[in-house]
């Protein structure tokens, strides 16, 4: 009969406060993670006294010891047959079919459907699902200097560390397939519950791991109910899982566990309350090492992920590519727009077609999570189209993820920085996004925003909190930031950012817009105004001009920087005067501006005048003086000795004078054209008539549109002009994008600034006179 009790040698004593000072725990710890109500056994174990045989072997296998080599005369048999060793199983086959039988309408109703977010009626998870990559490199596990990430492009931004990530994408279930133990990791709203029951089902159906006995275990739940019990034993708790299914027999789940016949998983490791985590996670890693036959899959937030259990290897969620975005799409307008699947399938061709518009590329940023394409998938239904404020889709973003997407779920999250209500939370992320935006970066390293962190902390008390305090405090909010909202990111080891840009600009904007007196928020639009002709601000500008209550201050504020950014170069102001002279003389009188417009491009660029994108459209002068300048253009290159270019030029001047009202011009131009060579003539005629008069009649031609038209003047402008009138047009865009973004402006206001863009600075101060 083997000893019911053990205890450790001198040596093997020793041998154990090594590897326990190693831990760095207490008694307590070590007592928790045995999974032991008391620290006694603990003790009795450390100070050479019989302890309970299988308390013994737990001990020693946490401290990773052969128990053995610590044991006082070890018995030669393992452990008593009736409670270690594998019973015989004459048909371990027959009994995996039988139970998947008894559990397949519990499989089917735990994981079969899906609730999503703000929809009133369920939906089979076949519906919708859509199978998800992973990534075997995790971002955040990268060794990367905050110099190699300062200049990534913004439309880089939200896919660096992910869909930059391509070679090293899997399928998901490949990953399962190749990994007995499998830890999946992914930021809030990514699908990871969804893929663990995807699993299950398919498990279920005999389409994946037709020879295990798939159990789902949401792990808050497990945590409740041991809680109560005050016993965390995860056999215990699929024998009552069984015993729901007509289960009875406990030594069921063991014989199958003992073959390795079973599929656990595991959902949400970062969704246990902080007091119960070190309990689950000592259940798990006992349970996994105790029955290591069998397939585990847990997953985890991304952020959580020093939740580690050995013998696990983490993989990452993919964001999901354009493919998957329209696949999703399609299944989602089929399943919840309750009518026929063509006219489903219909809608989200117009959804992606819509989407994939160049002015809703931020939305695109966001989709790539299904929680963010459930999210606009279900705006567009709704309207058929996309907000036109963007802010209206950041703001319902933001409350999934800061509450109602937990809510939802019923999970309970720990306090968080110091019990923070919502509206200290976002002041606390506008500022930190302000500050950052502010100096340019898009990353900032862990040391940075712990400071911002707890500058706040701080302002929130008239007690001083010592710096080492402070310290830890900081440290502990940015990663119960991180981890249970995902609005901060650890994208590489020690480097943050915001998990999306359009946040941080959101976030920037909102800082903005909420400063709490009328000095404070005057310098605030003028802190962002000096930002007029950088473009890493324009999408500032547009979510700060749609959140005001009234644009007035922001729209005037533009209007006087833009115009001071040529007022002191007279050359410039010149170019604007003629610019404004001709657009008087467009007799159908469009907008003036826009006929201004038209014309200082054309000066500058005539191949896209007619593009400008302040031009809505072309009036038939307009129309003649882009042909004009384009003959101009083409008479201008040398090939006075190409008969094919010179009747070129013949013909489009003949379609000219089609369009040719003035009788004067119409003249000028005919006279013109009749002294071009017949077609007919010989080639030694042509060559003559090109060396003696070619040169003389694109002169004239160039004298006389100019004369009649007052276009092709040879505006000459330094290399530093040209970028001042780029960085004018640009910034005017802006400034127009800003009154037709569904902003807040006066009809007055509105007006008058449509009507003096693009004058010069003579005639501006000639108005305020009037």
């Amino acid at each position: 009969m083997v000893k019911r009790s053990l205890q450790a040698s001198l040596i093997g004593i020793q041998q154990a406060k090594r590897a326990f000072a190693l831990k760095g725990w207490t008694q307590d710890n070590l007592a928790a993670e045995v999974n032991l109500k008391t620290r006694q056994p603990i003790w009795r174990f450390f100070s050479g006294r019989p302890v309970e045989r299988h308390t013994f072997i737990e001990i020693c296998l946490v401290l990773q010891l052969n128990w053995r080599e610590i044991a006082t005369n070890p018995p030669a048999e393992f452990l008593e047959i009736e409670e270690y060793t594998q019973p015989t199983v004459p048909d371990i086959d027959t009994l995996v079919q039988q139970v998947r039988s008894q559990r397949f309408d519990k499989i089917q109703y735990q994981c079969g459907i899906l609730q999503l977010l703000d929809i009133s009626r369920p939906v089979a998870i076949d519906d919708i699902y859509i199978d998800v990559n992973v990534l075997q490199e995790i971002a955040s596990f990268q060794w990367l200097e905050i110099t190699d990430l300062q200049n990534l492009d913004p439309k880089e931004f939200d896919r660096f560390g992910l869909g930059e990530a391509d070679q090293n994408q899997i399928p998901g279930i490949q990953a399962v397939e190749t990994y007995i133990k499998l830890r999946v990791l992914g930021k809030p709203g990514v699908g990871k519950t969804t893929f663990l029951k995807y699993l299950a089902i398919q498990s279920n159906q005999n389409a994946f791991a037709a020879n295990q006995v798939p159990i789902f275990i949401t792990l808050r739940n497990f945590a409740e109910e041991s809680k109560v019990t005050n016993e965390f034993s995860l056999l215990n708790y699929i024998r009552q899982e069984f015993f729901t299914s007509g289960i009875s027999d406990p030594s069921v789940i063991e014989t199958l566990l003992n073959e390795g016949r079973v599929l656990l998983l595991l959902d949400g490791m970062d969704e246990v309350l902080k007091q119960q985590s070190n309990a689950v996670l000592s259940e798990i890693r006992r349970f996994s090492e105790k029955y290591h036959k069998n397939q585990l899959v847990a997953t985890c937030r991304t952020a959580a992920q020093k939740l580690r259990i050995r013998g696990f290897t983490d993989v990452e969620i993919a964001p999901f590519t354009l493919e998957q975005i329209r696949a999703f799409a399609q299944k989602w307008f089929v399943a919840f727009t309750k009518t026929n699947t063509e006219d489903g399938k219909a809608q989200s061709v117009e959804f992606i077609e819509k989407l994939e518009l160049a002015e809703n590329w931020q939305f695109r940023q966001l989709v790539v999570t299904p929680l963010f394409l459930h999210l606009a998938c279900w705006v567009f239904h709704g309207q058929e189209k996309f907000p036109a404020k963007r802010t209206d889709f950041y703001k319902e973003g933001l409350d999934l993820l800061l509450g109602k997407w937990d809510e939802a779920r019923g999970i309970e999250r720990d306090d968080v920085y110091r019990g923070f209500l919502l509206p200290q939370k976002l002041k606390l992320l506008s500022q930190i996004a302000a500050a950052t935006f502010e100096q340019g970066h898009y990353f900032f390293e862990q040391r940075v925003v712990e400071q911002y962190i707890g500058d706040y902390i701080q302002n929130l008390t008239n007690v001083p909190i010592d710096a080492e305090s402070l310290q830890i405090e900081s440290e502990a909010a940015l990663k119960s930031m991180e981890a249970q909202h995902g609005l901060l990111a650890e994208r590489a080891r020690g480097i943050f950012s915001f998990s999306y840009l359009a946040f941080q600009e959101y976030f920037t904007a909102r800082k903005i817009v909420a400063s709490h007196n009328l000095q404070a928020f005057e310098q605030a639009l003028e802190g962002l105004v000096s930002h007029i002709t950088d473009p890493h601000w324009r999408e500032i500008f547009l979510l700060t001009a749609t959140m005001l209550r009234s644009a007035d201050s922001l729209v005037q504020l533009m209007k006087q920087q833009i115009d001071a950014l040529v007022a002191e170069d007279a050359y410039l102001q010149e170019f604007l005067t003629w610019a404004s002279q001709k657009s008087r003389s467009i007799p159908t009188q469009p907008k003036d501006a826009t006929v201004r417009a038209f014309y200082l491009a054309l000066s500058r660029t005539p191949h896209v005048a007619s593009h400008f994108a302040l031009a809505a459209s072309l009036d038939q002068g307009m129309f003649l003086d882009a042909a004009l300048d384009d003959l101009l253009l083409e008479c201008a290159i040398d090939e006075s000795q190409d008969f094919a270019h010179i009747h070129a030029c013949g013909d489009a001047l003949s379609n000219i004078l089609g369009i040719v009202l003035d009788v004067g011009l119409y003249k000028s131009l005919e006279q013109l054209s009749d002294q071009l060579p017949n077609p007919h003539q010989s080639q030694e005629q042509f060559r003559l008539w090109s060396q003696t008069n070619y040169s003389a009649w694109a002169e004239q031609l160039k004298i006389t549109v100019i004369n009649y038209r007052n276009i092709n003047h040879q505006w000459q402008f330094s290399p530093e002009q040209e970028q001042v009138l780029q960085r004018y047009y640009d910034a005017n865009q802006l400034l127009l994008d800003c009154l037709h973004s569904n902003s807040e402006v006066t009809p007055a206001i509105r007006q008058e600034i449509e009507a003096t863009l693009l004058l010069p600075q003579k005639e501006l101060e000639d108005r305020e006179w009037q």
